[in-house]
C-alpha cells in the first residue's frame, strides 16, 4: 500500500487507510449516505475502539455481533446507521476470511486484468457495481494497483481528473471538487427526472 492518502483528511485514519488493505475495503463499504470524509475515517475509529492499531478480519467476523454493533454506534457513531452498517462489516470480513484466508489484499493481488478485479470487487459483501468500479479506480490512481483494463472496468471513475469519486481525492481542494461533481449529478438527474413527469 501507499502513504500519500488523503482520504479521511486526518492523519492517523489516512496512514491507516494507506497501510490496511482491510481498512480501504471497509472504508468505501462505509462510503454511503454520509460524507465521504466521514466514511474513509471508520476504519481508524473501529480499530480504536477495538484498542488496535490495525484492523483484523478474523477478529471481527469472529466478534460478537451486538458488542460489534454497539462499538459502531458509541457516540460519535462511525455511520448514521451503525447497526446495519456494523453487519455490513462483519459479512464483509466473514467473506474474506472464508475466501481469502482474511487477508484484504489477496483481492486484488496478482489480478492480471481489471475486468478480473472488477469481477473479484463485486462478489464482496456490500459491493454493487458502482462500489466496485469506484475501489477499481481508487486502487489505480491511488494505491498503484493498475491491471489491465482497469481504467475501462472502473468505467467513469476510471477517467483522469473527472473528481467523479473518493478516488480523486488527494486533499482538501479534491475533495471540494468532488462534492461539487456530485451535486451537479445529483441536480443534473433530479431535472431529468423532473422532466419525464
Amino acid at each position: 500500500m501507499t502513504s500519500t492518502i488523503r482520504l479521511a483528511q486526518q492523519p492517523e485514519a489516512d496512514a491507516l487507510l494507506a497501510r490496511s488493505p482491510l481498512a480501504a475495503l471497509v472504508g468505501m463499504l462505509l462510503d454511503q449516505q454520509i460524507p465521504m470524509e466521514w466514511a474513509f475515517a471508520g476504519p481508524y475509529t473501529i480499530a480504536q475502539r477495538m484498542e488496535s492499531d490495525d484492523l483484523d478480519a478474523h477478529v471481527i467476523a469472529a466478534y460478537d455481533p451486538e458488542a460489534f454493533a454497539a462499538l459502531m454506534s458509541e457516540k460519535p457513531a462511525v455511520h448514521r446507521y451503525p447497526g446495519s452498517m456494523a453487519k455490513r462489516v462483519q459479512q464483509l470480513c466473514q467473506y474474506l476470511v472464508e475466501h481469502y484466508e482474511g487477508d484484504a489484499e489477496q483481492v486484488w493481488k496478482g489480478v492480471k486484468t481489471g475486468d478480473e478485479l472488477f469481477k473479484r470487487l463485486s462478489e464482496l459483501p456490500g459491493y454493487g457495481k458502482q462500489k466496485a468500479q469506484i475501489f477499481t479506480a481508487l486502487l489505480g490512481k491511488q494505491y498503484g494497483v493498475k491491471p489491465k483494463g482497469w481504467r475501462e472496468a472502473a468505467g467513469l471513475y476510471g477517467e483522469q481528473g473527472s473528481y467523479r469519486s473518493v478516488a480523486d481525492i488527494t486533499g482538501p481542494d479534491s475533495l471540494e471538487k468532488v462534492r461539487a461533481t456530485k451535486q451537479e449529478a445529483k441536480k443534473a438527474a433530479k431535472e431529468a427526472k423532473a422532466a419525464k413527469k
